[in-house]
């Protein structure tokens, strides 16, 4: 019997995919609850071959191909059906926006539980102190999410504010822990009617995951508040401060730089041969950036859709170029055969992603902050005059322990001083401490000065490896940007950054609600340091 005629193309269920993809980039793939694929680290192809839809997956552990021969939306969910070479039947795969699989109401019971184990615990360490008015209620008004258990201690008219995550909660929810702490902080004195003062705020975070809580609270003012950090073991239920100042060398590391013009020529025969594919009308508007010594990618508006890189065959000793495409995290080797579609992915790509574009076109709304970027790049020196020019770094690898890896732009001002710029281009309650986890690894990058032969001042780690060459790079810590279209600045990123240390020079950029077509400040608001 053939397929039912109201059945889906190939080329609906592989359009079906690549939107949801495209809508949801921390998508994770399940297989009978258990997740196989996070997309925030994971890569992806879906592709039209022989008449089949094939999606493949790989990361670090495994890879899966599948032909998928049906699509079930399911309240958020695609539920896929999906066929392995030599299975008698077909599998269920699930794509599902993220990879907490907990259902609300073991959600909700893991929070409560460990709501009852924190009071008993400050109530044990904390003798004398009334434990009072602990909830991890949704209150949307005031930014506070059931994640986080908040409430007071209590001593006659002395007061602290208290806020802490359990161990069961994702590593991003663990370490927003201190946005919100500072924000409950905010709201407790503002709520004290003047009959308790609030001195400070306590963090109590699970074991083993203090570090980047405690880099943070080192550069918050503690004239301002006493702040103080704390881990609890929800199994012994024992809590055990931390010496947020004592943390050791922030952990750093940035790669060598290297020259551009030798990548791009290194690389031209396959740049050619992937701009032979973008419609001719099009190509100037492609935007060629080398990402490394050996990989040069093809950007539109800040989204890369092909690379080249440029490396040893896998046969020989040979050096060969790679050529890739897809948008994201979505991968696909070019080859001859699937030249056409690539062809035809580009087409649709151009088409959709533009300033006029339609906002409800995923390709249009995909990474929208790289779009951001890349209009910042182009018109920085115009736009912040006191920024040199033609000194910009896009992505600049600083590496530390946690997953933020890449910081968005690092330039120097006239004075020769580092600026790092974190952009955003929807609300994000956590910008401020997000943004001063690059300043801190920047900060201690350029705090690493010593003497090399041939200079006769000592030279910072971005001096060393070849980064902002003919300019002098001052010694002094680093000026910190954010900056976001003006009705999108989250209400409480102002207070986050007035808790911050005076060191931390910071500037808060409202650009043009219609950024993509006009980029200037609407407004612009300073620390006390500038």
């Amino acid at each position: 019997m053939g397929p039912a005629s109201d059945a889906p193309s190939v080329t609906q269920l592989t359009r079906t995919l690549e939107d949801y993809l495209a809508e949801h980039p921390a998508a994770a793939v399940l297989e009978d609850g258990r997740v196989l694929f996070d997309l925030r680290s994971a890569r992806y192809t879906v592709s039209e071959n022989h008449g089949r839809c094939v999606l493949q997956l790989w990361s670090e552990e495994r890879n899966l191909i599948r032909t998928v021969v049906e699509v079930r939306e399911r309240a958020g969910s695609l539920r896929l059906m999906t066929r392995r070479m030599g299975a008698p039947r077909p599998q269920a795969l699930e794509l599902v926006p993220t990879s907490d699989r907990r259902t609300p109401t073991a959600r909700d019971a893991a929070r409560r539980t460990y709501q009852k184990i924190l009071e008993r615990a400050l109530g044990r360490v904390f003798i004398g102190a009334k434990v009072d008015g602990f909830r991890s209620a949704m209150d949307l008004e005031h930014s506070f999410g059931p994640a986080y258990v908040r409430g007071r201690l209590l001593r006659g008219t002395a007061a602290e504010a208290v806020i802490g995550v359990g161990s069961a909660e994702s590593a991003v929810i663990i370490d927003g822990v201190l946005t919100l702490g500072i924000l409950w902080l905010d709201f407790c004195r503002q709520h004290s009617d003047g009959r308790r003062h609030f001195g400070g705020l306590k963090v109590i975070v699970p074991t083993g995951a203090w570090r980047t809580t405690a880099e943070r609270m080192a550069w918050l003012n503690h004239a301002a508040a006493d702040f103080q950090l704390f881990t609890l073991d929800e199994r012994s239920e024992e809590l055990t401060a931390v010496d947020f100042r004592d943390t050791g060398n922030v952990e750093s590391h940035l790669v060598h730089a290297f020259s551009a013009t030798a990548v791009v020529e290194r690389c031209q025969q396959g740049i050619d041969r992937l701009l032979s594919l973008v419609p001719p009308a099009a190509r100037p508007r492609v935007e060629i950036r080398p990402r490394s010594a050996s990989e040069v990618s093809l950007l539109l508006h800040g989204l890369d859709f092909a690379r080249v890189r440029h490396g040893a065959s896998a046969h020989s000793f040979a050096l060969q170029s790679e050529l890739v495409f897809g948008a994201g995290a979505c991968e696909t080797p070019l080859t001859d055969d699937n030249e056409p579609f690539a062809r035809e992915l580009f087409e649709r790509l151009f088409a959709s992603r533009h300033s006029e574009g339609l906002h409800t076109d995923p390709l249009f709304r995909l990474q929208p902050e790289r779009w951001l970027e890349s209009r910042l790049r182009a018109g920085v020196p115009e736009l912040i005059p006191t920024l040199r020019r033609g000194l910009l770094y896009s992505q600049v690898p600083a590496l530390s322990s946690g997953d933020r890896g890449l910081l968005d732009l690092l330039t120097l001002d006239r004075t020769g001083r580092l600026v790092v710029i974190e952009l955003k281009a929807d609300e994000d309650l956590h910008l401020p401490l997000q943004a001063l986890d690059y300043w801190i690894r920047v900060r201690s990058l350029n705090a690493d000065r010593q003497a090399t032969p041939g200079s006769s001042r000592p030279l910072s780690a971005f001096e060393r490896q070849g980064y902002f060459a003919g300019a002098e790079v001052s010694a002094e810590p680093p000026r910190l940007l954010l900056a976001a279209p003006a009705l999108r600045i989250h209400p409480a990123n102002e207070p986050v950054l007035r808790y911050f240390v005076r060191e931390v020079d910071w500037e808060l950029i409202a650009l043009s609600e219609h950024w993509r077509t006009e980029l200037k400040i609407i407004f612009r608001k300073r620390s006390a340091g500038y």
